[in-house]
């Protein structure tokens, strides 16, 4: 008789023991897991060309093929670990079959981010000899933590309410229950095996056994950062709601204007930013109570958003990866729009790149933006490409801004909101610096507006955009 399900998938993000799991599961002998099966820039391992045949690309143009096979030639019940970067469109067909097996694994946001600060220090990613373990303290970064806290928050939120829609469960593990081998024979049951292990896999050890306090460069800052956000939804199981929406923490406001200024991911977020600091210093990095108190202290305020049209503002994105990415945080990005969406960047600085490489290369930018957005892509949105509608949705979920401005008529707009807040003068707005290496005046196309406008088709409908090249320039 076959047992309850086909296949099964473990929720989980980076650093939260999901390999030693895996080697765990590993053990018993109807159960087999494919590791990383759907990242989007390889696929189980670096070094893995194909997995049942399928290769990288035919895995990205048709995730499903991949996992029918793994079904269909995995002697037991096969699984893989998904985290919230992983291909969307696995997502969206997992978590709503009752025939694949949920498991959710958690770990301590703090412990899971001082872990992953180490590993990137010291280039040890894993730990199979405790002889080998290299030490470093993390630096930690409150603004980085505070985004990827609120990302995996977001995330685990999006699993529940998925789950309860349709009436199923999951097996919540998480990072210390991991270590006890019989919360993990109690899962090995869940998923209908009926063997049980009786000691660890040897394959992985814990990598950074001391005290919290002993692991960061800055405990203090740690601390005064997560008693900031509230330190017991830290502790939460991922059945309970979610933090505030991290949006929040890029509002910027001004006490000398008397404005609070909510950007938009590939905006003109400089220029606006740097019009109001001179007018005095920024206040940023609100959580819905002291942004509701900044409100109460400066009653006649206005909040405001920025909007740009597509074109510019997606040209604008593709500009920013061409650039020199000197954090690195756009590398595995950048080599994936090369390799598997054959989009042409450059891996450096191109003396000899021309407009028509530009220009094409950007053409194959905006069709790898329009698969993402339509969910045809294993990289799912990012909010630099997210259409500008899903973004001041975003925004209502705390409130909507008193006014929707248009980047092309920013003078007029802001104007008209200083008015209302009474304020005597303003300085003037800076010049808008021109795209590198090439501008968009060196390179548009009926072409391009085509594309974008096929690609972003709700925010042409619903604000009125007209081709690029007959708007007003600022």
């Amino acid at each position: 008789m076959p047992g309850p399900f086909d296949c099964f998938i473990i929720f989980a993000e980076m650093r939260t023991g999901s390999n030693f799991l895996e080697s765990n599961l590993d053990q018993f002998p109807g159960l087999r897991c494919y590791g990383e099966a759907f990242n989007p820039y390889f696929m189980v391992t670096p070094q893995t060309d194909d997995l049942f045949g399928v290769t990288l690309a035919m895995r990205d143009a048709d995730p499903m093929l991949l996992l029918e096979r793994m079904k269909a030639e995995t002697d037991g019940l096969p699984g893989f670990r998904f985290f919230h970067d992983h291909d969307p469109r696995v997502f969206n067909a997992m978590i709503d079959d009752p025939r694949c097996a949920k498991v959710v694994l958690t770990r301590n946001p703090v412990e899971a981010y001082v872990s992953r600060r180490i590993a990137m220090a010291t280039d040890q990613w894993q730990l199979n000899d405790t002889g080998d373990a290299r030490k470093e303290k993390a630096r930690f970064i409150p603004d980085e933590f505070e985004k990827q806290f609120y990302r995996a928050k977001s995330f685990q939120a999006k699993i529940k309410d998925r789950l309860q829609r349709t009436g199923q469960t999951a097996f919540y593990v998480d990072y210390d229950d991991a270590q006890n081998l019989d919360v993990i024979n109690g899962l090995a049951r869940f998923l209908g095996e009926d063997s049980r292990i009786k000691r660890f896999a040897s394959t992985f050890k814990k990598q950074n056994p001391e005290p919290l306090s002993d692991k960061v460069q800055q405990f203090e800052l740690l601390a005064s950062t997560v008693a900031r956000i509230d330190i017991f939804d830290l502790h939460r199981l991922p059945n309970f709601e979610p933090g505030r929406p991290p949006v929040m923490k890029s509002y910027l406001a001004s006490d000398e204007l008397r404005l609070v200024f909510l950007p938009i991911a590939g905006g003109p977020t400089k220029p606006v930013t740097d019009w109001m600091e001179t007018a005095g210093p920024l206040l940023g990095d609100f959580s819905q109570k002291s942004l509701r108190r900044w409100k109460r202290q400066n009653k006649a305020h206005r909040s405001f958003t920025v909007l740009r049209h597509p074109v510019t503002r997606l040209h604008s994105v593709f500009c920013d990866l061409l650039a020199v990415d000197k954090d690195g945080s756009d590398m595995d990005l950048k080599q994936a729009l090369r390799q598997e969406h054959d989009i042409a960047l450059p891996d450096t600085a191109n003396a000899s790149w021309t407009p028509e490489d530009h220009r094409q290369a950007f053409l194959q930018f905006i069709a790898f933006v329009a698969r993402s957005l339509s969910g045809q892509s294993a990289i799912g949105v990012d909010p630099r490409w997210a259409t500008q509608v899903a973004t001041i949705k975003g925004f209502a979920r705390f409130t909507l801004p008193d006014h929707i401005l248009r980047e092309d008529q920013l003078p007029t707009g802001i104007a008209a909101v200083l008015a209302e807040v009474g304020a005597s003068h303003a300085p003037p707005l800076p010049a808008a610096v021109p795209d590198a290496p090439y501008a968009l005046e060196q390179i548009y196309s009926g072409e391009i507006e085509s594309a974008v406008r096929k690609a972003y088709q709700r925010d042409y409908v619903m604000f009125g955009f007209q081709p690029w090249q007959r708007r007003r320039q600022p």
